[in-house]
């Protein structure tokens, strides 16, 4: 009987504990990367991506080229390319893939049915017609810059790429 009650007790302290190391006040935890590319225009007061662990959380990525110049006015299908293009860029910094994408949201600006459509030929890599992302397409009224008509963010799974430099320890 005492080691019932023992083991009993072990469980229930082991289930009030957490899991992995406890947040510091005010900072970052060591696992967690955020990702501005200097080669990329983004939106004020925007992190373009941030990996903790292997999951990699990107905002809403849009048409601005690397001047920060809105791509394609009026354009849905150009802006939604540019889009997916920074979206792809920034999960490539991130150590991921389009393939990696589990979860993937596209905003629109006035959206209509057809528009879905133009949207997966802009980015066929994000709508494979076998095992795409989880998704959802939401319409809006607008997006945080005049002239953006699509906004894409997605969450990833980056297991990591990169192998060890040579010489260097594990």
């Amino acid at each position: 009987m005492g080691r019932y009650w023992w083991g009993l007790g072990a469980m229930l302290a082991a289930g009030c504990m957490t899991a992995g190391p406890p947040e510091r006040l005010g900072g970052p935890t060591p696992d967690r990367r955020y990702i501005n590319p200097g080669t990329m225009a983004g939106l004020d007061g925007f992190t373009h991506a941030v990996k903790v662990g292997t999951t990699v959380y990107v905002s809403g990525e849009v048409a601005l080229d690397s001047l920060g110049h809105l791509v394609g006015p009026g354009d849905l299908k150009a802006q939604a390319a540019q889009a997916f293009a920074n979206l792809t860029q920034v999960l490539r910094i991130a150590g991921a893939t389009p393939a990696d994408v589990t979860k993937l949201t596209v905003y629109v600006v006035s959206l209509h049915p057809t528009d879905l459509q133009t949207i997966r030929d802009a980015g066929p890599a994000y709508f494979p017609p076998r095992n795409p992302p989880a998704g959802t397409v939401v319409g809006v009224q607008t997006l945080p810059r005049d002239g953006l008509l699509i906004a894409v963010d997605a969450i990833a799974y980056a297991p990591g790429m990169f192998l060890p430099r040579a010489g260097l320890p594990r």
